[in-house]
């Protein structure tokens, strides 16, 4: 059992949520004093800031958006006599990416990793019928001992400065929603679920943990609120009779009721939305219920205007509904778990997500995206943080599984994103990644981890370990951009005849292929950078992927324009979006939608 539930915050019978979103008080310890000077007893001389919302760009000045420490949050809740007898969790959607939490200037926790939930039972630290203040200190500085890996280094002024090992900005603060759980003192913890189709009928599997005894009832109710089956005991078995399966881009979505009592009297209620579905890998074939399944869609990222990292339900929305116009049915949560709404909504719309966690960055270079494709190696698992980064990377692959478990959308895991592994010293290291991930998950979910371009088919040592095999290429653009495109493309069909000689009975994906394109470039013809580049580009690689049979999906990079650390590389950011940051479409959007609506959901099955 893990320390803390991450059970998705409900209001029931038994439960009472209150969310603390708002306007909270905001300081840049510039100094490093915060702690010593003990500011949990007080914020002065504060701003106001949105939560949630990464900090950066609300400010006009470059020091704030590249400052690199600990900003202090502080917000007060009145909490009502009337829960005395209740137990108090505070729960954060995540905190990028360390955190430390006071209520009332007593320690109540922290936590290490900046894009999963964590909660924190504050019940003996909580004044009745008063106003209690709750600090937080998030720190974000990014080493090779934590994900995502990157350095910190320190300028000549005496600023300190992200350095990321990967190609996304380094947004922090208080990315997702804050709550107070309410919830009886003897409560239910945890639960999981997985599947088993009989013809027309179906069996929901299920396991409950509980803190405290008591008999545990568990219902399982249709979109209409009927009750179609009831047992009772921790762990047992809901047999569904004429089961409406969840199936992709037609979601069914049953509410699992979970009561726990003692004595006939109801102590804790909960209920969550589940889809039943089975997931699994036969020879060059994905399944889902049985079926195969081409995946259409895109790499992603939790990154709009203003706001950067931090949930947007605005932006959530438009998105959804630009990747049903477009024609997709997939996407993979790039390079981090993404927010909990994320995931219901594609519950509820049929969307198939390959789930990551945010082991991005485990190549020794600040560039590695260019490095690769240059051939340089790199040792990167020979560093002395090596064994402190591997605990770290256990713990929010655990993390990620217990957050995400339930969710019918969720259909595979992504380990690790373009790491090295053409040294003896990444063998092992893969080995325990991918074993805890299996034996964490209880539906055994297919596992994966994206194979940057210097991954070859004889030199990567640890394709082995994935169940299908992603790649991210970038033929036409890092390999062998412009004229020199068609002998890109020679070189691309070579490779995947390679590949098919190694993994000759694995299914596999594209998990990022594309180029940067200005939205306001034309040219005729073509050059890079240009809309139709981006477009002949495209073409070119879907020409290659309806050769290949054992090719079952493709995800472009990238969803949208999104925001990356300045550089020569980068023009305002990372620019292979279909559509533009501000979610617009580039003339490729209007390519991939034909060629999306005209692809039959069970493509080369």
């Amino acid at each position: 059992m893990m320390e803390y539930s991450v059970l998705y915050p409900v209001n029931t019978v038994s439960r009472q949520v209150f969310g603390l979103d708002g306007m909270w008080r905001f300081k840049i310890d510039w100094d490093s004093q915060g702690r010593k000077e003990q500011w949990q007893n007080g914020l002065s001389g504060y701003d106001m800031i949105p939560v949630p919302a990464s900090f950066q760009d609300f400010y006009t000045t470059k020091e704030i958006r590249e400052f690199v420490g600990d900003v202090w949050y502080e917000t007060e809740v009145m909490i009502s006599s009337a829960y005395k007898e209740k137990r108090m969790f505070l729960r954060f959607g995540c905190a990028t990416h360390f955190a430390d939490v006071y209520v009332n200037g007593q320690p109540a926790g922290s936590h290490e990793g900046g894009f999963l939930p964590f909660s924190l039972d504050i019940s003996r630290l909580v004044e009745f019928d008063k106003k209690n203040r709750i600090s937080v200190v998030v720190n974000n500085e990014l080493s090779t001992a934590n994900l995502p890996c990157g350095a910190t280094i320190t300028l000549k002024n005496g600023m300190k400065k992200a350095s990321p090992y990967f190609d996304f900005y380094n947004y922090s603060g208080l990315h997702r929603s804050v709550n107070l759980v309410v919830c009886p003192n003897e409560y239910i913890f945890d639960y999981s679920t997985s599947y088993e189709l009989e013809g027309a009928d179906a069996k929901v599997l299920y396991q409950v943990e509980t803190v405290g005894e008591g008999q545990v009832e568990v219902e399982l109710l249709d979109e209409d609120g009927v009750c179609v089956s009831a047992v009772q005991g921790k762990k047992g078995v809901l047999e569904v009779k004429n089961a409406r399966l969840w199936q992709v881009r037609d979601a069914y979505l049953y509410t699992i009721r979970i009561r726990l009592c003692r004595e006939g009297r109801l102590t804790d209620e909960y209920e969550d939305q589940i889809g039943i579905r089975t997931v699994e890998i036969k020879g060059t074939k994905f399944l889902v219920n049985g079926s195969p399944v081409y995946f259409k869609g895109f790499g992603k990222h939790e990154d709009s205007d203003v706001a950067g990292r931090g949930f947007n339900i605005c932006m959530m929305k438009r998105d959804f509904e630009l990747m049903k116009w477009i024609g997709a049915n997939s996407f993979r949560t790039s390079h981090y778990p993404y927010d909990e709404e994320v995931y219901r909504m594609a519950d509820r719309e049929g969307f198939l997500i390959i789930d990551e966690v945010a082991a991005v960055g485990l190549f020794k270079s600040t560039k590695n995206f260019v490095d690769v494709t240059n051939g340089k190696v790199t040792c990167f698992f020979s560093l002395d943080t090596i064994p402190e980064l591997l605990g770290r990377h256990l713990r929010d692959i655990e993390e990620l599984i217990a957050r995400d478990k339930n969710h019918p959308s969720v259909v595979a895991w992504s380990l690790l994103n373009e790491p090295e592994t053409t040294t003896d010293e990444s063998v092992p290291y893969f080995e325990k990644v991918f074993a805890h991930a299996l034996a964490l998950d209880p539906q055994k979910r297919p596992r994966t981890f994206a194979e940057i371009k210097n991954s070859g088919p004889y030199i990567c040592k640890c394709h082995q370990f994935s169940d299908f095999i992603c790649l991210n290429r970038y033929y036409g653009w890092y390999i062998k951009g412009g004229y020199e495109i068609f002998d890109a493309f020679e070189d691309f069909r070579e490779e995947m005849r390679q590949w098919k000689e190694v993994e000759p009975d694995k299914p596999f994906m594209f998990t990022e292929y594309g180029a940067d394109t200005s939205a306001m470039e034309h040219k005729l013809p073509s050059v890079m950078w240009s809309q139709e580049y981006q477009e002949e580009v495209l073409e070119l690689i879907h020409e290659v992927f309806d050769s290949l049979d054992f090719v079952v999906g493709e995800q472009v990079w990238n969803f949208a324009d999104f925001q990356t650390t300045e550089g020569i590389m980068r023009v305002n950011g990372n620019k292979k979006g279909i559509f533009t940051r501000q979610r617009q479409p580039k003339a490729a959007a209007f390519l991939l939608k034909k060629r999306w609506e005209s692809l039959p959901m069970d493509y080369k099955g």
